[in-house]
């Protein structure tokens, strides 16, 4: 059985104090477990007690692909249906990025994508990976999927985590979800 961290902040600032320059990790979960608010939440905590742009926090979701590529399927509006199924992503474009982080950590600034809601497509370059940030946190449902192509992203991950969320509580705060969408 994994470990169970008590204190992600403390480990969080623990791997800070190691000489390596960067470190990428990943978080999954299911959907409303909390995954974006709780990497937002350390981020701030890292970023707060060792300096800004110490610790960035990103999504996986600006790498959906986008609908044109959807179109492109041999059955569309099964691809449509389906949309954020593993199989709609791009994995080996989000383990080229990855990498492309890895390598320029401490000389550039890498752009990463977004997802805009009100386009319902990626948006390149909607988030920045700055060149000192020595930890990348990366949250989504699928980095610790094994097939598809994801066993390439989960290989870019220093270490990988798992947000364990009763159901209940992501059904929950599923429904509120949409509910705001809807309004």
């Amino acid at each position: 059985m994994p470990d169970l961290l008590e204190s992600p902040v403390s480990r969080l600032m623990a791997l800070l104090e190691r000489p390596k320059p960067r470190w990428i990790l990943g978080l999954a979960g299911v959907p409303g477990s909390g995954k974006t608010t709780v990497v937002e939440q350390w981020a701030e905590a890292v970023n707060k007690a060792i300096g800004p742009g110490t610790m960035v926090a990103l999504g996986m979701d600006g790498f959906h692909l986008t609908r044109e590529q959807l179109r492109q399927f041999p059955d569309p509006e099964e691809a449509f249906a389906r949309r954020g199924a593993p199989w709609t992503f791009d994995p080996a474009g989000m383990a080229r990025r990855l990498r492309k982080v890895r390598e320029a950590v401490g000389s550039a600034d890498v752009a990463w994508p977004g997802f805009r809601h009100e386009i319902r497509d990626p948006e390149e370059g909607a988030f920045v990976v700055p060149a000192g940030a020595r930890l990348v946190l990366v949250e989504g449902l699928y980095l610790l999927h094994q097939d598809d192509d994801w066993a390439e992203v989960a290989a870019c991950f220093d270490e990988r985590w798992f947000l364990d969320t009763p159901v209940e509580t992501s059904l929950e705060r599923l429904a509120q979800r949409h509910m705001q969408v809807w309004d």
